[in-house]
């Protein structure tokens, strides 16, 4: 399998450091490796370049298990692979949909590699829908989360059900105090530690304190992104109620956003992210959910509404900006009574510049289409450009990001032309099938 042509596809002239010491880790010896990096450099395809080397397509069988703490990683890091076109079989496995759903897909894909969540892979194994034995590779992403004490029975359940593993790849951003005897890592493994000695976030992310006159700090949150005009920004809660809360008042004030929490089905969650990350809402508000797993680059402010409830929490919400070589800024919102926590390291400042007062919110410059066939209706990006250009009336330039899923598409469309995509399109079939187009809200 040729590397060069698999980074060529990707658009990545060069791995980076970190990315080569990995993959020579991994193909050059025959232990386990351990792999630390901060988030943003680029981890999942430090492991998955050389893991692909090592799998054999010609097997029928599953090779390999990705765990992974969240079902957003899962389906970022399945969609990694997918990306790489190299030719192996793979998909995602977690909970919040029929474990019998996955169990046809199971069969159907019968992939080289699954990416799974702790609780429905070992749903699986129980159950028999995957074949334990001729898994030889495991990775466990964000092992740091995955094996803290609430998965602790779980991965200890799944490690012990595969009794063929020969090497095992663990990844974090932040280093665990220790790794738990039942993972039985090999003691001829290799450590790769990237993390910094000293710094906790990148010297590229600006520290701010926000001052709120008032307990309750909706009206600074509301003046503080008015003056960051269309910029990305990520605002951060502890608890779904709050993220329901800032998210409604945020909306009735014009504001363009996505809402994000562990309380929402796959398909809002899926929704509300693609929204957010195709520029057709300038505002993600969401708990820590989304401070692990989610590879979204340009995001350029950070914003803790409710103060990180851990150092480790603190820097995972941080590493959504300042990804690779851009810069970002991080806000303290801080009443009355809140100060910086003490494990924040850096010079904070004071937030200096003029918060507008009445003006409008920025409006994103695009909008989601959600079209109701995907790729086992044989719909393919080209077929949704043309059906778009030729039927929707748009030229290409309206046309952003194009996600197509087995059994549906997310497109991003420019916001001004959304009205005449919808009308001119309802009704009509693309390539002879008739299907759902609507805005995603």
């Amino acid at each position: 399998m040729d590397i060069q042509k698999i980074l060529t596809k990707l658009r990545i002239t060069e791995l980076n450091e970190m990315q080569q010491h990995a993959a020579e880790a991994i193909s050059d010896s025959d232990g386990d490796v351990v792999l630390l990096s901060p988030t943003g450099t680029g981890k999942t395809l430090a492991y998955l370049l050389p893991l692909v080397q090592q799998i054999d397509a010609m097997k029928d069988e599953l090779q390999a298990l990705v765990i992974t703490p969240g079902r957003e990683l899962a389906l970022q890091s399945d969609n990694v692979l997918k990306n790489m076109g190299c030719g192996l079989r793979s998909m995602a496995c977690y909970g919040g949909r029929p474990t019998m759903d996955e169990h046809r897909v199971l069969k159907e894909v019968r992939p080289h590699i699954i990416f799974g969540t702790p609780g429905r892979l070992n749903d699986h194994l129980d159950k028999e829908n995957i074949q334990r034995y001729g898994i030889r590779w495991l990775v466990i992403d964000e092992f740091d989360k995955c094996l803290e004490m609430g998965f602790h029975a779980e991965m200890q359940k799944l490690i012990k059900s595969l009794p063929g593993l020969e090497r095992r790849i663990l990844l974090s951003a932040t280093n665990a105090e220790q790794i738990p005897q039942f993972v039985n890592m090999a003691k001829k493994g290799t450590l790769i530690d990237f993390l910094p000695e000293e710094e906790q976030t990148s010297e590229r992310v600006t520290l701010y304190e926000v001052r709120s006159p008032q307990k309750d700090k909706l009206e600074t949150l509301k003046q503080l992104l008015l003056g960051f005009g269309d910029e990305s920004s990520i605002v951060f809660l502890n608890y779904r109620n709050a993220v329901e809360r800032v998210s409604d008042y945020l909306k009735e004030q014009g504001f363009t956003i996505s809402c994000f929490h562990g309380g929402l089905d796959q398909r809002q969650r899926e929704d509300q992210l693609y929204r957010f990350s195709n520029g057709s809402a300038n505002i993600l508000v969401a708990t820590d959910l989304a401070s692990r797993g989610l590879d979204i680059p340009d995001i350029q402010n950070i914003i803790h509404y409710h103060l990180p409830e851990s150092e480790d929490g603190y820097i995972h919400r941080v590493g959504r900006t300042a990804r690779w070589d851009a810069s970002g800024r991080t806000f303290f919102i801080l009443n009355s009574e809140e100060s910086i926590p003490e494990y924040v390291e850096g010079d904070v400042v004071t937030y200096a510049e003029a918060m507008p007062q009445h003006t409008e919110p920025a409006l994103p410059r695009m909008s989601t289409l959600y079209i109701g066939k995907g790729k086992k209706d044989k719909i393919s990006k080209g077929d949704i450009v043309g059906f778009l250009c030729k039927i929707g009336g748009l030229e290409p330039t309206d046309i952003g990001r194009i996600d197509v899923k087995d059994r549906y598409a997310y497109v991003a469309v420019r916001r001004e032309k959304l009205q005449q995509v919808l009308q001119q399109t309802k009704g009509e079939k693309i390539k002879g099938i008739k299907t759902i187009i609507e805005q995603v809200r």
